[in-house]
């Protein structure tokens, strides 16, 4: 807590780049251990994702017109020429009815799956069985059914309730309702082809071409229909380049069967529904034809039955030439007002249609009443392709999309064109069928100058004639439109089906799963590192040290391993001992340059407690008595006494007891193990450490120290958190201030900094402590060769520790 009340300085103003470049590569571990985790992760997610596969079919839109098509056999109609039909092709094939329908036709909505090595996995095609549902009887919804063969013929079924009340649908009515049933497993017998009735499973286990091992284990379950037609809604519908009649549909999944089966099943279900669409006027004519030849067949069989009654009963066999002549004007005459007022009855027929309805579903051909005019052909054509195009985009789009709005729009111009037309075809007919009459009516006149039963008998075949003549027209009719529907073709033509020929996988991506492992385990550490480096106030290297204050380097000592403080008198080979022989050098050449003669002085201080004061006071005290130096070490740190230990002195004596007159200079002296080094201890604590310390007592002790010793080091208390080291400045020619790595606060260097700036401290110096020369400090420690040893060089120099062999293997490898 020490260290937080000084001013902290920003990191930006003195920001080294490429020692924060270090500092990263120095985290080298959490690197590696991030890592390795995030690729385990990766693979751990690989190895257990199914593969996926692409499986695709090719198929073309024709244009095949009916080869038996004709002025007078407008049975089919033009759908917009080819690039309307893939137009159309491609909605329907994405929209949801076409989808509903081979959904329903696959049976899709019922899932197999098997144990996999990690999961349970899609095993449609690889079952010894196959369930057929019974589509009109409620299934179990999301149950899963286990099956489990005992042979290669019986099997078990068997499921688990959790609770007691399930969800049943029911696929003809896409119904959905709720059954109580008893929690807890369900297991029956059953073998392959027999019909399972269950109030939860309705259906038929069919053997398939694989033969079941005794054992296998199977799950069945029946599934939401929505949500499977969903899935396949999806399906990939693309020409193959713009403006093609070829079209590709494609599908990725984990089952390859699966894929192959619902592509082809979607090109049959187009191919037939194309093919019906495309004989619906063949369809509704047959249709419509039939219901007419049954009322003319009845009515047909009542006239013949009264002709026949008649010549009976009046004994005429047949009637006279000139009779024979009238009839057959007549009868020419009948069916051509006949046929004028069909035609008359189909214009006022469809006029109602297109001014009353929008449904054009049950529109007859043309041709079937006789009009063989190709623009109401090709109008009633168009109006109901229009129609069925826009039941196709309502699966597709909503019901304010534009595109219903244009589909409406060019109906209403057929229609507008259509009605044009049947009313002029109307006038012309209106007119000729008065000619009709008119014709009709002279003949009629002549036929009343013949005998009665002449005129009865004619009358009777005239009648019998017209409705042969109608009901032959109708089987002509009837003939012509099976001719066209059995000759027509789907325009869906295959190219290639879809087939499983091997290979075929597109994923998972596992290369990019690995990817993006390396850029989040890179990514995680680079963010901690981010973090630690910019909220890192601590001085880390010799450069920072330079931009901060413009006080020289005196040198710099290394991270002490030792147990003992004393590391100069027990390793004097070790790279410690060497660093403060050269800040002894330093000094000599600072006193030298001064003009020093005789006892020097040497003052140590530092910012806070912990940044190795004491631990530098105490070894250069020794370093300059291993010199032969006499050599005087005095705690002058009354607050907080530490040197007595590692000398294995007592403190019940020291400069405290001196400075109130307690004891004499000769009596605090104490001698250590340690040649040419006496050490004078803090003593008891006063209560007026400040007080005591600017005593002339403090003088008279210097003064006479300065007589028996070559070198006093004083070791004062902080210079940050007290005054005591800067009342004892004046008596030091050089002074010392420590600064620790990873230790002291950059704003800390402002107080020594500004003391310094106003002369108040001269002749110091700093002494990086604690110094590791490794990348995660930015740090190199160039041209202070004393602080660290000699580099690859020192061997043999140093007495360096033993370190563990993997520590020594990375620092080898580094």
């Amino acid at each position: 807590m020490e260290k937080e009340e000084f001013e902290i300085g920003e990191l930006g103003q003195n920001f080294d780049f490429k020692g924060f470049i270090f500092r990263i590569l120095s985290y080298w571990k959490l690197f590696l251990l991030s890592l390795i985790i995030a690729f385990g992760v990766a693979y751990y997610i690989n190895v257990r994702k199914l593969p996926i596969y692409g499986m695709s079919n090719l198929i073309s839109i024709k244009d095949d017109q009916n080869p038996f098509f004709t002025s007078n056999t407008s049975l089919t109609f033009n759908w917009g020429g080819t690039t309307d039909k893939v137009n159309t092709a491609i909605i329907a094939l994405r929209s949801r009815s076409h989808n509903e329908e081979v959904v329903e036709r696959l049976q899709y909505y019922i899932s197999y799956e098997k144990q996999g090595e990690y999961q349970l996995v899609d095993a449609y095609g690889e079952t010894p069985f196959k369930v057929i549902a019974d589509t009109t009887k409620f299934q179990a919804l999301n149950t899963a059914f286990q099956i489990t063969f005992l042979d290669s013929v019986n099997f078990k079924i068997s499921a688990n309730f959790s609770s007691d009340n399930i969800q049943l649908i029911n696929y003809t009515t896409r119904e959905q309702e709720s059954m109580s049933v008893k929690p807890g497993p369900f297991e029956r017998g059953y073998a392959l082809g027999d019909k399972i009735h269950l109030p939860f499973f309705n259906a038929t286990v069919e053997a398939t071409e694989i033969i079941a091992a005794p054992g296998a284990t199977f799950f069945v379950a029946f599934q939401n229909f929505d949500g499977i037609v969903a899935q396949y809604k999806n399906i990939n519908v693309q020409p193959e380049s713009q403006g093609s009649s070829v079209i590709q549909l494609s599908l990725n999944g984990h089952n390859k069967s699966r894929m192959v089966d619902y592509l082809n099943a979607s090109v049959e279900v187009l191919s037939e529904n194309m093919l019906r669409r495309k004989n619906l006027f063949a369809t509704k004519t047959i249709r419509f034809i039939d219901s007419s030849l049954s009322v003319k067949s009845q009515e047909l069989k009542n006239v013949e039955t009264e002709l026949n009654d008649f010549r009976v009963q009046n004994s005429i066999i047949d009637i006279t030439s000139e009779s024979t002549q009238l009839s057959e004007k007549i009868t020419a005459l009948d069916l051509r007002k006949q046929n004028l007022e069909q035609q008359i009855s189909y214009y006022n027929t469809l006029e109602d249609y297109l001014q009353s309805r929008k449904d054009y579903d049950n529109l007859p051909a043309p041709s079937v009443a006789g009009i063989t005019e190709g623009s109401i052909g090709t109008g009633v054509g168009e109006i109901i392709q229009l129609a069925q195009q826009r039941g196709n985009y309502e699966y597709t789009f909503k019901e304010d999309a534009p595109v219903f709005a244009d589909i409406d729009r060019r109906i209403t111009a057929v229609k507008r064109v259509l009605l044009e037309n049947i009313n002029s075809s109307k006038e012309l007919l209106g007119r000729e069928l008065q000619t009709v009459n008119t014709s009709i009516a002279n003949l009629e006149a002549e036929i009343q100058k013949l005998p009665q039963e002449q005129q009865d008998l004619l009358k009777i075949e005239r009648r019998y004639n017209i409705s042969e003549e109608i009901y032959n027209m109708f089987l002509a009719k009837r003939s012509e439109a099976e001719l066209v529907k059995a000759a027509n073709v789907s325009d869906v033509m295959v190219i290639d089906r879809a087939k499983d020929t091997g290979g075929g996988q597109i994923g998972p991506n596992t290369r990019l799963n690995y990817i993006m492992a390396l850029l989040v385990g890179s990514m995680f550490p680079l963010i901690i590192v981010f973090v630690v480096v910019f909220i890192d106030n601590n001085v880390n290297s010799v450069q920072e040290v330079e931009k901060l204050s413009p006080i020289p380097i005196l040198g710099v000592v290394g991270k002490s391993k030792s147990q003992s403080n004393l590391v100069v008198f027990d390793r004097p080979k070790s790279a410690i001992s060497e660093a403060f022989r050269g800040i002894r050098t330093s000094l000599q050449f600072i006193y030298k340059k001064l003009g020093i003669e005789g006892t020097k002085t040497i003052l140590i201080t530092s910012s806070v407690s912990g940044e190795g004061k004491t631990f530098c006071s105490m070894n250069l005290a020794t370093v300059l008595a291993l010199s032969e130096k006499k050599t005087v070490l005095i705690g002058f740190d009354l607050r907080k006494p530490k040197i007595f230990d590692d000398f294995l002195l007592s403190n019940e004596i020291g400069i405290s007891n001196y400075l109130i007159g307690d004891k004499s200079v000769d009596e605090i002296v104490q001698e250590t193990r340690i040649p040419f080094l006496d050490v004078i201890t803090a003593g008891p604590i006063p209560p007026n450490p400040s007080e005591l310390l600017m005593h002339e007592r403090t003088d008279e002790l210097i003064a006479e120290l300065r007589e028996k010793y070559d070198y006093i080091v004083l070791d004062t208390p902080p210079v940050g958190l007290v005054a005591d080291a800067l009342t004892l400045v004046k008596y030091a020619d050089a002074s010392i201030y420590v600064v620790r790595q990873g230790y002291t606060k950059r704003g800390m260097l402002n107080v020594v900094n500004d003391k310094y700036k106003k002369g108040e401290i001269k002749n110091i110096s700093f002494v990086l402590n604690f110094f590791e020369q490794k990348a995660k400090y930015g740090g190199y420690g160039q041209g202070y060769g004393y602080g660290y040893g000699y580099g690859n060089y020192s061997n043999g120099y140093h007495e360096e520790e033993k370190q563990p062999f993997f520590k020594r293997f990375f620092k080898f490898k580094k």
